[in-house]
């Protein structure tokens, strides 16, 4: 697929798919389906800083309401009529990553994956996707859900993401689920989404530049945490790519100098500027947290760096102007988020997917097939799909063929 063909893809689909957003955070997903011609709907999150972003920087509404309290009604009644219906989501990843040495089968966060299965059950909706971190496959959990869509008659397609192979400025490794009771569906790969390999010099580079603790004057997002005299002093002598390892002795961390330190070479590191960066976490703008380091300014990422690298848009807002910005809580909504080139992909290949499957309905309406009434009655139960069956085609069924005969889709 082209670049102009992805641009139009999802304008003729556009009206025929029609999604709800489950833990939602600020919206990257979402914003990743708009882009790609989906409507979204709703989002919802239990976390109330995630309003803001996602209502203003996003067509949908947002429900603050935790999932574990989500209702089918909740969600049937935001579906429009004749439309397929998308259920998508990313249930908190935390547990699951390998960034979390503490996470234990108790965590609660395991089950919520379980309030996705049932609402999937409960509501059957024609597609569903979901995004979470590689770990999340070895996962008891994950079978449980993966059983639900296949005693649902989905069709499911698993896939590990390598992001920047899709355009996305950093090394991010995601898995991604597509499920469909249409038929056979797949991601598209990096070359048919048209994607090239972006850096951190391509994506940053431009940006004002900074000193520790300085804020832009006019993006207030742009704005880089202080440091302490000695982290100023460890990130003057770190060099792009290096580690730690680097320094002099007296730089060095005393818990980097235990046995259990030295396996952790990547934090107080600076980014390259001609490689992706590394995995954005929700503590990205911090020097000691990992190689966040800017590749030539002494300080670490701003937070607009960091979600500029994550691929939202350079104008998307979290925080309502002229209120203070919490690092904590807009970089906790930054890492948390998918990456809304992500998202793109997965709305583009479901489009891709819904698009094939309408030809093929097509193709059977050319054969002009079922001449008896009962043929077509029969026909027309199934195909309408409880009245799912997108507006062009529903209206191909209703109406008469040049011998006089309703048609088949």
């Amino acid at each position: 697929m082209t670049r102009i063909e992805r641009e139009h893809a999802g304008k003729g689909t556009r009206s025929e798919i029609c999604a709800v957003d489950l833990f939602c955070g600020a919206g990257g997903l979402t914003h990743g389906l708009e882009r790609a011609g989906i409507d979204v709907r709703l989002g919802v999150d239990i976390d109330p800083a995630c309003e803001y972003p996602f209502t203003v920087n996003n067509s949908a509404n947002f429900l603050l309401k935790s999932v574990e309290d989500l209702k089918a009604g909740d969600l049937e009644r935001v579906f429009r009529k004749n439309c397929l219906r998308l259920l998508a989501g990313c249930a908190p990843c935390q547990t699951f990553s390998t960034y979390n040495q503490r996470a234990t089968p108790d965590d609660k966060r395991w089950w919520l994956l379980l309030q996705f299965a049932r609402l999937v059950e409960e509501i059957s909706p024609e597609l569903v996707t979901m995004e979470n971190v590689p770990r999340l496959r070895d996962q008891g959990v994950f079978e449980e859900f993966l059983g639900v869509l296949h005693d649902a008659n989905y069709h499911v397609h698993i896939e590990i993401v390598k992001c920047e192979e899709y355009g996305i400025p950093q090394r991010r490794q995601r898995l991604v689920l597509l499920a469909s009771q249409l038929g056979s569906i797949r991601l598209l790969s990096p070359s048919e989404f048209g994607a090239e390999r972006v850096t951190v010099r391509e994506s940053i580079a431009d940006l004002p530049p900074l000193r520790a603790g300085e804020t832009d004057g006019e993006d207030p997002l742009h704005q880089a945490s202080n440091l302490s005299d000695l982290n100023r002093k460890r990130i003057e002598a770190s060099k792009p790519g290096g580690t730690w390892r680097d320094w002099q002795k007296t730089l060095v961390a005393e818990c980097h100098k235990k046995k259990t330190g030295k396996t952790y070479p990547s934090v107080y590191g600076r980014m390259c500027w001609d490689e992706p960066a590394p995995t954005i976490t929700t503590q990205f703008f911090g020097f000691g947290n990992g190689r966040f380091g800017h590749p030539a300014q002494d300080r670490a990422i701003s937070l607009r760096e960091g979600a500029i690298l994550q691929s939202f848009p350079r104008d998307y807002e979290f925080s309502p102007p002229g209120r203070p910005i919490y690092k904590k809580a807009v970089g906790r909504m930054i890492g948390n988020a998918v990456p809304p080139r992500l998202g793109e992909v997965i709305g583009l290949s479901i489009i891709h997917h819904v698009e094939r499957w309408t030809e093929s309905l097509a193709s059977i309406t050319s054969a002009n097939l079922g001449t008896t009434a009962m043929e077509r009655d029969m026909e027309r139960e199934v195909l309408k799909k409880d009245g799912h069956l997108p507006k062009e085609l529903r209206g191909r069924l209703e109406a008469p063929s040049a011998n006089g005969t309703v048609g088949r889709v």
